[in-house]
């Protein structure tokens, strides 16, 4: 008989001692398991912030704090183009929502911050995604992006809608959601699709689901919000104190109006801010902002919002690019200096100049005769709330809001790329502006970024109402009365005080 081989000798061994290669095997299963173990922490507590050197970069991407509260992944943020294609459109990304892309980060919109939680890459928004907008000089010319104007062509409602909608879509559910990862080339290894099994995906799912049980009673009570606009404080009740939309009164629960540029912010402090004059510091201003952005008061990022606050000081607005007649110009500054400048400032040759004694002081709803939708949406109740229990006990803690009854006396710098116009974008274009509320259009299409060159504002034709962005001023919140400054001037007047006006 042959001798047995190495294999034959040491699988006799084993015969004749099983419970000390069971006993071996165990220890090296839980040797395994423990590597996991820590391998999975190690993704769970890791924890990172992008930072940008550049201001403007800063302002466009980097993170206020709102992910860590109100943020989803950023591979569930890749993947919803892949798995609600219907809803994406042509384009096939977030330009379908009016959100803007910048070269130096193409992977993401403007407004769009990133912060890591446990291991995972989150985003959402910053200060950007409302306070930059685009304008072209003519039909055929490549957007140009500014940094703190207005986002006038932003989707904020049906982006929220979407989001919304897919809280409780089958196709949201991980399996889905990890195939269309993986056509993005976000393919998980075993680790991590063990964590986002047991940990991301639920989270995801019921953080979703818990924002639209309380968001979705509020939007079926409003017209939409349409292009460049948004509810700035229904919202804010329902998230951040957990009010019943449902118990809102029918006088405060619609509020939608224009995003405001936020150029040159130095000269605003001490001036009534937000469109109703309700606070006069920039600092709370600031942070009320960044709470609808989605930050609470445990994850605000104060030095990121305060780097912010310190650049946007002195951004100045870009140049107009229009150039009326001289001599029209000279006379509408005579008429402008005569009967506006004391409300709103007014624009020498090279700069604005923020001077009038009711410049940034509220005028009385009385007086001033716009929609009061928007103010009565800020109430008193709300007011108190804001005072008495966000970051109270705190530096931060809110001391300047106050309810007012009207709408505050705005500067008008950058006002070329500011329309349409009035608090709740109403009214396209400044020659529209000085005519009466019966002359100015009742409808018109919000939708165009092309300058239009005669009128002042954008682009904005006649549309039927239900027409996709189609602005009917018949809604509710969208009235485009009031402000009848400059109406009763006769036509030459009128013409030479717009001519001075497309100069801002």
């Amino acid at each position: 008989m042959s001798a047995p081989t190495a294999v034959e000798a040491e699988l006799a061994r084993r015969r004749q001692h099983p419970l000390r290669w069971l006993l071996r095997l165990l220890g090296l299963a839980l040797l395994l398991g423990l590597v996991v173990l820590v391998l999975a922490v190690l993704r769970l507590i890791g924890a990172a912030t992008p930072h940008y050197d550049a201001e403007d970069a800063h302002f466009r991407f980097g993170s206020i704090g709102a992910e860590t509260s109100s943020g989803i992944p950023e591979r569930v943020w890749h993947a919803l183009p892949v798995l609600f294609p219907e809803d994406f459109g042509e384009s096939g990304d977030y330009s379908q929502f009016g959100f803007l892309y910048d070269t130096a980060r193409p992977e993401l919109p403007i407004g769009i911050g990133q912060r890591q939680r446990l291991g995972v890459d989150l985003v959402w928004f910053n200060c950007a995604v409302c306070h930059t907008g685009s304008y072209r000089l003519a039909e055929d010319d490549v957007p140009v992006i500014v940094s703190g104007m207005p986002a006038n062509r932003l989707d904020l409602g049906a982006f929220t809608g979407f989001i919304l909608d897919a809280a409780d879509d089958p196709r949201l559910a991980p399996g889905p959601l990890m195939d269309a990862m993986a056509e993005n080339g976000d393919r998980l290894g075993p680790i991590d699709r063990l964590i986002w099994r047991v940990a991301v995906f639920p989270q995801l799912r019921e953080g979703l689901i818990d924002q639209a049980a309380r968001l979705e009673p509020l939007l079926a009570r409003q017209p939409d919000w349409g292009l460049g606009r948004v509810d700035t404080f229904n919202p804010y009740k329902v998230l951040a104190f957990d009010m019943d939309a449902r118990d809102l009164d029918e006088a405060e629960v619609v509020g939608a109006s224009d995003f405001p540029s936020i150029f040159l912010q130095g000269p605003r402090e001490g001036m009534e801010l937000h469109w109703d004059g309700n606070n006069s510091s920039l600092a709370e201003r600031n942070l009320s902002a960044a709470l609808g952005a989605g930050v609470t008061p445990d994850t605000v990022d104060h030095r990121s919002i305060e780097r912010i606050a310190a650049w946007l000081s002195d951004l100045p607005p870009p140049p107009s690019p229009h150039r009326p007649d001289p001599t029209a110009i000279a006379r509408g500054q005579a008429i402008y200096m005569r009967f506006c400048a004391d409300c709103h400032g007014y624009q020498d040759a090279s700069s604005y100049v923020f001077e009038g004694s009711q410049l940034g002081r509220v005028a009385p709803l009385t007086e001033i005769g716009t929609d009061p939708a928007r103010l009565d949406s800020y109430t008193l109740a709300f007011n108190q709330r804001q005072l008495t229990e966000l970051f109270a006990g705190t530096r931060y803690a809110f001391r300047a809001f106050r309810k007012t009854d009207g709408y505050a006396n705005a500067p008008l710098d950058g006002l070329w790329l500011r329309a349409p116009y009035l608090h709740n974008g109403s009214v396209p274009t400044l020659a529209a502006l000085l005519r009466p509320p019966d002359e100015r259009p009742p409808t018109f299409l919000r939708q165009s970024n092309v300058i239009d060159a005669d009128n002042g504002g954008f682009v904005a034709p006649p549309c039927m109402p239900g027409q996709s962005h189609c602005f009917d001023t018949s809604l509710p919140g969208n009235s485009n009365s009031g402000h009848v400054y400059g109406t009763s001037l006769n036509a030459s007047d009128r013409d030479h005080l717009l001519a001075y006006l497309l100069t801002f």
